[in-house]
């Protein structure tokens, strides 16, 4: 009979348990959001594009990809997609004649302004329960853990150290 290493028992502070925990609220938070989304007759990244090129202004398309976490191939769908409902164009850029820019159409801007209005409205709604306080503790904790998981995977090329 072989032995085992004794392995102690998880706390409820475990890292498997808060891997866990921020899955589903994250899950239930995103399913939220894309309940506001669809609402406004749009998709997750079309509405992710559209949002960008509203606070960030014109954009290369492989920016906007890596902003809103989508493939070459995913991005160029979703601006392709909206380029055809006359929400956004695509330019030459004037510095690499390779890239394309993106930017918002007058139409593009009336619905995305309107559009992460009635968004805004329905996160906030979605996380009322959390205090100003607890918003911004809960940002920070959210981005230090992301930072050391990035960090971590970029150290191994993302493998386990096993």
């Amino acid at each position: 009979m072989r032995l085992m290493a004794r392995i102690p028992k998880p706390s409820a502070e475990a890292a498997t348990h808060v891997w866990w925990v921020l899955r589903r609220a994250a899950h239930a938070i995103e399913q939220n959001a894309v309940r506001s989304i669809s609402a406004l007759g749009l998709g997750l990244s079309e509405f992710a594009v559209l949002e960008v090129l509203l606070h960030k202004g014109p954009q290369p398309v492989n920016v906007i990809g890596k902003k809103v976490l989508l493939t070459s191939g995913s991005i160029t769908a979703a601006v392709d997609r909206l380029e055809s409902k006359k929400l956004v164009r695509r330019t030459a850029d004037t510095g690499d004649l390779r890239a394309r820019i993106v930017q918002l159409t007058e139409t593009g801007r009336r619905l995305i302004e309107r559009a992460f209005q009635q968004h805004a409205t329905d996160m906030e709604e979605t996380v009322a329960v959390l205090r100003s306080s607890e918003r911004t503790e809960l940002v920070r904790l959210l981005k230090k853990a992301g930072m050391w998981a990035a960090v971590r995977l970029e150290g191994n090329n993302g493998t386990s150290k096993s």
